[in-house]
């Protein structure tokens, strides 16, 4: 049976214009860059954001990685938020792959300020016992749901140019920033020298997403993408569905946000249900509910399940749906009166 997925946007399924586009890719061998539909990728890519060149990644993970690798040398140090997604959830490649450490910023809403900036900045090299810093990394959208104003991206750019430190732009959600901002693509990728673009996140290709930097960034970037197994052969097939999202699924990233405003005010319908609506900018609804057996929180992602909805568990009494390509307004509703269903049980 097809399920209602709200666990993630990462979940999104290849349209039918994709499966076809795959099954009749024109394809090469990209390590030799003579795959045709990669190198249109990279360089669409590329124009899109205004950078000079493009690197098809199999995962946002290693676009991340493989920046950190190419803008820093081992025992050097890396500015990021508290609760990014290159600290929290990449396993500490950082600290493993290039030998860095986390010089990690704690701000309420994990926007990261000039200020910010200047006070993380070691004092190297007047102090030998320090390390030096080297990059600084920033998330647009931010993985908590909101998005970061360009007036904010430019302090934090401009602070990290002023020291000679090169930034680093995590953009697995950065169209649904875009989006929600109004602007276009490159009015965000102008404030940082490299950018991981997720492809698979709620623009629903099956794998990868493009890095995009400058030419000498990319070449380097390329040859450590092929030290960590990233060199793929006839990957002409994930860029053809790459393509069709870069060209067209950017397009209605607007429906989902929509969406999710909608299924915000549909929670909010439960008695004890508050939405985070400073976290409500994207396509995530981050909402807890107070007043309801903890039972009946442990036991709700099992129940839906049987009814063909996947949801996360609860963090406490805290939740997160993603709404994407494949959630309808009729599958919110549908899921609202299942809920609804399964708190009448425990009343």
């Amino acid at each position: 049976m097809g399920y209602i997925d709200f666990r993630s946007d990462s979940v999104t399924q290849p349209t039918e214009e994709m499966r076809e586009a795959m099954r009749f890719a024109d394809v090469g061998y990209d390590v030799f860059r003579d795959d045709p539909t990669v190198n249109r990728l990279e360089e669409m890519t590329a124009e899109r954001t205004g950078k000079e060149a493009g690197l098809l990644i199999p995962t946002g993970t290693m676009g991340n990685q493989l920046s950190v690798l190419s803008w820093t040398n081992r025992g050097e140090e890396i500015i990021l938020s508290y609760d990014s997604h290159i600290l929290e959830f990449e396993v500490g490649a950082a600290s493993v792959l290039s030998s860095v450490g986390y010089r990690v910023i704690h701000s309420p809403d994990s926007i990261l300020r000039g200020e910010d900036i200047e006070q993380a900045i070691r004092p190297y090299p007047e102090d030998i016992h320090v390390p030096r810093t080297s990059l600084v990394c920033l998330e647009n959208a931010l993985g908590r749901g909101s998005v970061v104003p360009l007036n904010m991206m430019k302090e934090a750019y401009d602070t990290a140019k002023n020291h000679g430190l090169n930034v680093h732009t995590d953009g697995a959600r950065v169209f649904n920033a875009a989006t929600a901002l109004g602007v276009d693509i490159k009015e965000i990728a102008r404030y940082t020298d490299s950018l991981a673009i997720h492809l698979s996140k709620g623009l629903c290709a099956p794998v990868g997403g493009v890095l995009v930097g400058s030419a000498d960034f990319i070449e380097k970037a390329r040859r450590y993408r092929h030290m960590l197994g990233g060199g793929m052969s006839q990957s002409g097939v994930l860029a053809a569905a790459g393509i069709i999202a870069l060209e067209k699924m950017t397009k209605r990233l607007k429906e989902d946000h929509e969406n999710a405003r909608y299924l915000s005010s549909r929670l909010e319908s439960f008695p004890g249900v508050t939405v985070d609506q400073s976290r409500a900018d994207i396509n995530l609804v981050f909402f807890r509910w107070e007043n309801v057996p903890a039972g009946f929180l442990e036991n709700l992602p099992a129940q839906m399940l049987k009814s063909g909805i996947k949801i996360s568990g609860a963090s406490g009494r805290d939740f997160r749906f993603a709404v994407h390509n494949d959630i309808s307004r009729s599958d919110i509703d549908y899921t609202i009166k299942t809920i609804e269903k399964e708190l009448n049980t425990y009343q």
